[in-house]
């Protein structure tokens, strides 16, 4: 396994997250159990969830499961930088509270924290990520609570996730007029090879700012991963899927000649990509199954060539850089 530091902190995680979303609506706990031993195995000590995931989101099935892993014991803790998010609706069990709707107040960050603790069976969370910006909550207000849960021991690190490139900006030099502990190390966004907004301000204010990037859906839900061969296989996919697959056929099959000519999955090319971005620090890979696991590490010995990567750049263009540049004389 590779490791590299996050952002510009002394914190070293590997470069494959494992992304838990699945575990509760789609894997069940007990495989959950032995996809988390086995990324522990590999190597992998990077771990991302949330309070919302799970079948039930107000009831944060996910945490539970990983503190139900964490409560075996056997080091599991301890190897694993835990990362968690906060800002989804979590509703109460009794009646309705609007301080648990979305959003980023001191309160719900600072209660939120202490549910997540309780569930993961932990007394701290490595990074606390924002989910999503809340621009209706001051940045001194929740960098304060952060500042609180870091002097308390609770979280050590914090991120964010879905900012855009002004919120980054703003939040790295509030921390910074503030001289805060809370200043950002991290921010977690949709990015992958058909999807490349985030090119144009988001990218270019981690690489400013020194915040590491992690890319979530990393194979587009799956359009990356060797789709059009799938369908041609026989199989089946949701309607919505189909339209994508429809939308972005030509690309697709460009791309998946490469791959073929390549000898690679496409799967493992769209990590590589990704792997081979400067500012990227882990893509967060969501597994399954046991299979789809191990697959994953294939990306981490395969080094794109300039040539292949020009290809993969005309096949799928992005938005054409950074801004303004990308669309201004």
């Amino acid at each position: 396994m590779h490791y590299t530091h996050l952002g510009r902190s002394g914190l070293r995680v590997s470069r494959l997250c494992l992304g838990t979303m699945n575990f509760g609506p789609f894997t069940s706990e007990a495989d959950a159990f032995a996809l988390m031993d086995r990324a522990v195995e590999l190597g992998i000590n990077f771990f991302d969830t949330a309070d919302v995931y799970g079948r039930k989101r107000s009831e944060g099935i996910t945490e539970h499961i990983l503190g139900r892993w964490f409560a075996q014991g056997g080091g599991r803790r301890e190897f694993v930088v835990l990362a968690t998010k906060i800002y989804g609706m979590m509703d109460a069990p009794a009646r309705s509270d609007p301080n648990l709707d979305r959003g980023l107040s001191a309160r719900k960050i600072i209660q939120g924290c202490e549910a997540s603790l309780r569930r993961m069976q932990t007394d701290r969370i490595d990074l606390y990520q924002m989910h999503h910006v809340d621009r209706l909550c001051p940045v001194d207000e929740w960098m304060g609570a952060m500042e609180t849960l870091q002097r308390q021991g609770k979280i050590y690190y914090v991120g964010s996730s879905n900012f855009a490139g002004w919120d980054l900006a703003t939040a790295c030099t509030t921390a910074d007029l503030r001289a805060s502990s809370a200043r950002l190390v991290c921010e977690q966004s949709l990015y992958n090879l058909a999807s490349r907004t985030i090119e144009l301000e988001v990218i270019p204010a981690c690489r400013h700012f020194g915040l590491g990037l992690i890319p979530w859906s990393p194979l587009g839900g799956g359009l990356l991963g060797g789709a059009l061969a799938k369908a041609a296989a026989g199989r089946r996919a949701a309607p919505d899927f189909e339209k994508q697959l429809a939308a972005k056929r030509p690309q697709l099959e460009r791309y998946e000649a490469l791959c073929t000519k390549l000898g690679a999955a496409p799967g493992d090319v769209a990590l590589a990509w990704l792997l081979a971005q400067p500012v990227v620090t882990a893509p967060i890979i969501g597994p399954r199954t046991m299979d789809q696991l191990t697959d994953a590490l294939r990306a981490l010995e395969l080094k794109l060539t300039p040539e292949t990567l020009q290809q993969l750049n005309e096949i799928f263009p992005g938005p054409g850089g950074s801004a303004p540049e990308a669309y201004a004389w």
